[in-house]
């Protein structure tokens, strides 16, 4: 299916077009019919699928049609470096459409991310223990929220975040979009769904082999090696 066949706006199409982004993968075909109509939606799906795609792309087409001021969109991920690439997809694909966006991650200035929430950008991408840490020593205002986006539930569980997740959910406005996903899908990941979604469209892309679309390769090489290796595995696949 052809991305041109969704109800989605000229500017992020051609934000689509720029990074060569013309078919919808399985679980994009699935999932945004369902976000662009303001469905809760879980989706089961592995690495390679075009997950971030599934959630990003009819997000940003709803924040461009909110009339609200301040943060829409709130996107929760386990480590900063998920949270970065996420923030970089949102960038490239709602790059003509004036949707701003914001990390709020270990590593970056802590005055800037309370600004950049303060100051009302449009979609947030953070890591559950950065944000709670932003909320102890700032005024942050979550009350404009239209969509919460759990992305890789089960990695956060995995790493403790679950408490955090359940009071940030608790900042949030009762009457909002929520969407999760994750690779499995554990006994408590499933409870907290029922905690707080609205009858969710169930998308399930997982497989029980490797995604097709992604290579896997070992080699067995002595440690002073394995730079040479991961340069040369880097230089091949450009």
């Amino acid at each position: 299916m052809k991305f041109t066949e969704f109800k989605l706006s000229e500017s992020l199409l051609q934000g689509l077009q720029d990074i060569q982004f013309t078919d919808a993968t399985p679980i994009q075909e699935q999932c945004i019919p369902a976000i662009l109509e303001k469905k809760d939606v879980i989706a089961t799906a592995q690495t390679g699928t075009g997950k971030t795609g599934a959630f990003a792309i009819p997000s940003i087409e709803n924040v461009m049609k909110s009339d609200k001021k301040g943060v829409k969109c709130l996107i929760l991920s386990p480590t900063r470096e998920l949270a970065s690439q996420i923030d970089e997809q949102i960038y490239a694909i709602g790059y003509h459409t004036g949707v701003s966006t914001f990390t709020v991650i270990g590593g970056s200035d802590f005055a800037a991310q309370a600004n950049a929430i303060r100051d009302g950008v449009d979609i947030i991408v953070a890591t559950p223990g950065r944000l709670m840490d932003q909320k102890k020593v700032s005024s942050l205002d979550f009350s404009s929220v239209d969509v919460l986006i759990l992305d890789e539930a089960d990695r956060m569980l995995d790493m403790g975040f679950m408490p955090d997740i359940k009071e940030i959910i608790s900042w949030l406005p009762k009457e909002r979009q929520n969407l999760l996903f994750s690779a499995t899908m554990p006994d408590e990941i499933a409870k907290l769904t029922k905690s707080f979604m609205k009858d969710p469209v169930e998308v399930n892309i997982a497989r029980s082999k490797p995604n097709e679309s992604v290579s896997q390769f070992a080699f067995e090489v002595k440690s002073e090696q394995k730079i040479h290796i991961v340069k040369e595995v880097m230089r091949q696949v450009k």
